[in-house]
């Protein structure tokens, strides 16, 4: 090899080190700085000395005298790090706030599915309300469509997507991928890379969980949008089953949430694999704000006889759902379009 091939080869192996110790260094440091021990005096204290390691073996990368000696003594602090990293295990006996303390599941007999536990709180503010839980039987026979549920409150980009499954009339019935918050405990978009929320599906009666955001939460508002798919029936009930068995699954052991990988959107994702002609991953479905434009590209929502701007602001639900309130047939008011509705008569916020 001439000497200029080894200066490129040399400098390759460098850089790919550089890189891999600082991708290293900076999730361990964060984790660590997140997940360490109870005290933060002694938690901040290990991660800073962790994060000095890393720095102290990539500043010695250039220096073959220096080199191998600081890798080794980084990959001394790394590797138990690693291994205390894997012994970090989800949990279902937390101390959970009211709002997931109640894990549900259902037993399948034949056609017909019964849901234990499906939330329906009632209301006073966000942070007020009374819990309430009942049983459900649906029919799979009877299952008729599927609508997606964006929710939007800071900007185009993100949103927050679950699902509602039509088993006809008032017979709807939402689930929506969230994490699993400890009492006292907040959603840090960070802290969801590092094992910090077990994962949860949220079964529920529509005038819980969309009424809670159109009604209830103020700060900031959230807008809500009911984009109803268009597929084959058949579809609809494999997802239907795929989200029972995992949330049966759930019930039994838990697991982890993570922002990036097992999140509300890309676990629908990984939900709809059951089905033959399921979407191709792409990246509006990590930008979750874009999803239902991904979709209706796809030709996969209803009246797309729309622009997606029309029918964007066609499904914004807001008003309806706060006229509706505790109706029995919430579900079918904020669906309701008023005789002459004007499609401009919202700005759509995307």
């Amino acid at each position: 090899m001439s000497n200029t091939r080894l200066r490129i080869a040399t400098f390759a192996g460098l850089l790919f080190l550089a890189l891999l110790v600082g991708a290293t260094a900076g999730w361990g440091t964060l984790a660590i700085g997140i997940k360490g021990a109870h005290d933060t005096t002694l938690r901040n204290a290990l991660a800073l000395a962790f994060a000095c390691t890393g720095l102290a073996a990539l500043i010695a990368l250039p220096w073959r005298r220096w080199r191998w000696h600081a890798l080794g003594a980084y990959l001394a602090v790394l590797v138990p790090l690693g291994v205390w990293w894997s012994g970090i295990e989800p949990a279902n006996d937390r101390q959970w706030q009211a709002d997931v303390a109640v894990l549900p599941y259902a037993t399948v007999k034949g056609d017909l599915v019964t849901v234990h536990n499906i939330r329906n709180f009632d209301y006073h503010s966000e942070t007020d309300y009374t819990p309430a839980w009942y049983d459900k039987r649906f029919d799979l026979r009877e299952l008729q469509g599927v609508d997606m549920i964006a929710v939007y409150w800071m900007g185009p980009a993100i949103a927050h997507v679950f699902l509602s499954f039509d088993f006809g009339g008032d017979d709807r019935l939402a689930i929506s991928i969230e994490t699993r918050k400890e009492q006292g405990e907040g959603y840090s978009t960070l802290r969801g890379f590092f094992r910090e929320y077990e994962l949860y599906y949220v079964v529920a009666d529509e005038r819980d969980v969309i009424r809670l955001r159109t009604n209830y939460r103020r700060e900031p508002p959230e807008q809500v949008y009911i984009f109803p798919l268009q597929g084959e029936v058949d579809n609809a009930r494999r997802v239907f089953l795929e989200y029972i068995k995992r949330i049966n699954a759930l019930h039994e052991r838990p697991e982890f949430y993570n922002t990036l990988t097992t999140n509300c959107t890309t676990t629908i994702w990984m939900n709809s694999r059951v089905n033959p002609n399921h979407l191709t991953f792409d990246w509006k479905i990590l930008a979750s704000g874009y999803l239902p434009e991904y979709l209706y590209e796809q030709g996969r929502l209803a009246d797309q006889g729309l622009s997606f701007t029309e029918l964007q602001q066609r499904v914004h639900v807001n008003a309806r759902a706060q006229a509706a309130d505790k109706a029995a047939d919430f579900s079918r008011r904020i669906r309701e379009q008023p005789a002459g509705a004007n499609l401009g008569e919202h700005e759509a916020s995307r």
